[in-house]
Formats: structure tokens, sequence, C-alpha cells
């Protein structure tokens, strides 16, 4: 994915970088944008050594943004499916004066309540390592 954004600030070899806002973003983990009304702030590695105020262009990698997608939504689900089947199945006989479904429904939301605090702290060790942080690869003019 390629974005054209301006560069808000530098610090070190990290850029922030502000583009306009996409309806793909909003369930992005990646936790290197800051969303506001109209624009996003991306911290990107300042490859092209850009200057504060310059147009720039910036590469996200597809295996980040791939990856991301399946974490927020693919963990969440498998973890409600696989919840709500071990709760009816295993633990449904443990408990044998309540409703099977309810028993089901309970370990159900447990579990993807469960995935979404994995997933948030992945998230903020994940958005410290450079390797998924997008790239300022040219200067635009």
């Amino acid at each position: 994915m390629e974005e054209v954004g301006v560069v808000k600030s530098i610090e070190g070899m990290i850029a922030k970088v502000s583009v306009p806002r996409k309806s793909v973003c909003e369930g992005c983990t990646a936790g290197t944008c800051k969303p506001d009304e109209q624009s996003m702030e991306i911290e990107a590695i300042n490859k092209a050594k850009a200057k504060v105020g310059q147009r720039v262009k910036v590469i996200v990698k597809t295996y980040t943004y791939l990856s991301g997608s399946i974490i927020v939504y693919g963990i969440p689900a498998l973890a409600l499916i696989t919840g709500a089947i071990i709760g009816k199945e295993v633990f449904s006989s443990q408990f044998k004066d309540m409703d099977p479904d309810i028993i089901s429904a309970i370990f159900g939301f447990g579990a993807f309540l469960i995935a979404f605090l994995v997933i948030k702290i992945w998230s903020m060790t994940a958005s410290k390592k450079t390797e998924s942080k997008p790239v300022i690869e040219e200067i635009l003019e």
C-alpha cells in the first residue's frame, strides 16, 4: 500500500506523516497511526531523509497490513467459536442446573474478550518493532 502525506515532525530516524484518512484504517491494530477527523498520523522510518513540511510517499508492507487484519478479525472470531464449543461440549456437564446454551455463550464471549486483551498487549509490543513500520520511500515535489 502506498500513501502520500506531509511530514509533520521528525525524531531521529522516525518521521510523523499526516495522510488522508481511509475507511480501511478503522480496525487496524498496527499501532503506528493516530486517527484524527480527516487525516491519520503515521510513524514511518525516514529512509528518504525527508524534512518537515515535505510531501512524501509512504509504503506500508502488504504483509504487515494482511497479518494485522487477520489478527484483528480472525483470532477473536476463532476464540468466540472455540470458547462456545468448549463451553457447550465440556463444561455443560459440570453445570447441570444451567442451560447449555448459556454456558456456551459465557465461555464464547469470555474467550472473545481474552483474545482482544491478548491482541492489545501484542499490538503495543509490535508497534515498537521497526520491521512492522511504514517506510518513507521518496520525497515528492
